[in-house]
């Protein structure tokens, strides 16, 4: 269960408006050799450090945001987006001397068409500086974590970054930054860096390490932490995925998982709030990790700076530890998590065979009905009989073994792929959710007599039946155990 709630995050960073035209091309302009972008939509979102943000309130946490705005149209509209975002809190810096950054992206049939950038990247004021400062010193008691988002366009000076690592160290406060710069050390301190592989590529070349294998981008990541004196590396590699690297243990990876890509603008935003959620609510980086990536494998199927909500990330992070499943093999899955793998089953021709039990005391006769069952398709799915369940179909003082001892004794033979549970008498509803191919029960049934055989059939599918074992039975184990301890 993923539950970010009270988890409170403080953003600093470079705030920015991302607005967003959407039209369509139907023909070049006479003027100039350029396509007319017909304008049918226009939206408006914070960007920058303000998207981390929004991504965090948007996953059930609450963000304290501090940044710099001008005193101008384009300010007035981050101050009015923010109001209107229950659980994120403005503590922007206010500045009359310097313009908003805001970003405008013509986009037509999703498409980027041109970006329009409004912005000053030289460094802020002093006093503007020391009102940042100030503004960390008071926001961030009662946070949980710090993020630093750092996009280049002056607010993050080494003075305010120096002052807030240490008020985050001194308050015993995990320190999460995304890295523009080259030189790490310049986040010295931080508890986790999230560079993606073009940022780690060029942070690797100014210290002469080479980064081309993942061999090479390991090693690169362990040479820049000890640099920065950071306890971790969170590499992002677009189409390839993750890469964490911590302090004192081996790289660590997963695949991506994004369904399809429309848009990656604010992916590395959605990754580093995700971490900063799951760390703060206590998970360890590897979890975070995976977690962060079933994030963005949603938000880069979304146009514009996207975020997603809790639904939406648990259902992703449900479907990439089916597809994990798939990929490591036999696994204890749930029902969502089942379906997952049986679907990636059948894409690649695979034939999907079901049975079911309690499978109690487990004994020969269930070893060889289950070899034999998955002879005679490519993978086979296995569910038991919640413990309830069992009591119900029979009776007081059963089961003798435990779901998870079950669950754990099945999953370990050779001939079982995918190990389920399911709280039912009957598993009616899973054979119709998971649609195998064939659906196998022991010969002392007949194909009328099995649960789930018409629902089968009708998809096309088929019921066989296991010649059992004479004399083995979980309840003729359990009779003679008494009989001797009597």
């Amino acid at each position: 269960m993923i539950d970010f709630r009270g988890q409170r995050i403080l953003c600093l960073g470079d705030v920015m408006l991302d607005r967003f035209q959407y039209g369509r091309i139907d023909r070049i302009s006479p003027e100039a050799p350029v396509p007319v972008v017909r304008v049918v939509d226009s939206r408006a979102m914070l960007g920058g450090a303000g998207n981390v943000a929004r991504n965090i309130v948007s996953l059930g946490g609450e963000a304290v945001l501090v940044g710099l705005v001008g005193e101008d149209g384009a300010g007035r509209e981050v101050a009015s987006l923010i109001a209107a975002s229950p659980g994120l809190v403005d503590a922007n810096v206010r500045s009359a001397a310097r313009p908003t950054i805001a970003k405008t992206r013509i986009i037509a049939g999703h498409q980027h068409v041109v970006r329009l950038d409004e912005e000053v990247t030289e460094g802020v004021s002093a006093a503007e500086g020391a009102a940042a400062r100030a503004r960390v010193s008071e926001m961030l008691p009662g946070c949980r974590a710090l993020v630093i988002s750092d996009y280049a366009k002056g607010l993050l000076s080494a003075e305010v970054v120096g002052h807030a690592i240490a008020e985050a160290r001194r308050l015993g406060l995990p320190v999460l930054v995304d890295p523009k710069r080259d030189d790490f050390a310049f986040y010295r301190g931080a508890t986790v860096l999230t560079p993606n592989l073009r940022e780690l590529r060029a942070a690797a070349r100014r210290i002469g390490v080479p980064v081309e294998t993942d061999e090479e981008v390991a090693e690169a990541a362990r040479a820049l932490m000890l640099e920065a004196e950071a306890g971790a590396i969170l590499v992002t590699r677009s189409e390839k995925g993750m890469l964490l690297v911590e302090a004192g243990s081996g790289a660590q990876a997963v695949p991506a998982h994004a369904r399809e890509v429309f848009d990656v603008s604010g992916a590395g935003d959605t990754v580093i709030a995700v971490v900063a959620l799951a760390v703060a609510a206590g998970q360890a980086l590897p979890r975070a990790m995976r977690i962060a990536n079933a994030a963005a494998g949603v938000v880069v199927g979304k146009l514009g700076t996207a975020t997603l909500d809790i639904a939406e990330l648990a259902a992703a992070v449900e479907a990439d530890a089916g597809e994990d499943a798939e990929v490591a093999g036999k696994v204890v899955a749930s029902a969502g998590q089942a379906l997952s793998v049986v679907e990636g089953w059948r894409r690649r021709g695979l034939e999907v065979g079901f049975t079911n039990g309690c499978f109690d005391i487990l004994h020969r006769g269930h070893v060889t009905m289950l070899q034999a069952a998955r002879a005679k398709c490519d993978r086979l799915v296995v569910a038991l009989n919640t413990d309830e369940s069992v009591a119900r179909l029979k009776g007081p003082g059963r089961p003798v073994n435990a779901l998870e001892d079950r669950q754990a004794v099945i999953a370990a033979l050779q001939s079982v792929d995918l190990v389920l549970s399911f709280a039912e008498d009957t598993p009616l509803d899973l054979i119709t959710r998971l649609g195998p191919d064939v659906l196998f029960k022991g010969a002392d049934y007949t194909e009328d007599q099995v649960v789930g055989g018409e629902v089968v059939r009708a998809r096309g599918g088929r019921v066989a039946l296991i010649d059992l074992v004479p004399g083995r039975s979980t309840t003729s184990i359990i009779a003679r155990s008494r009989a001797m301890a009597g």
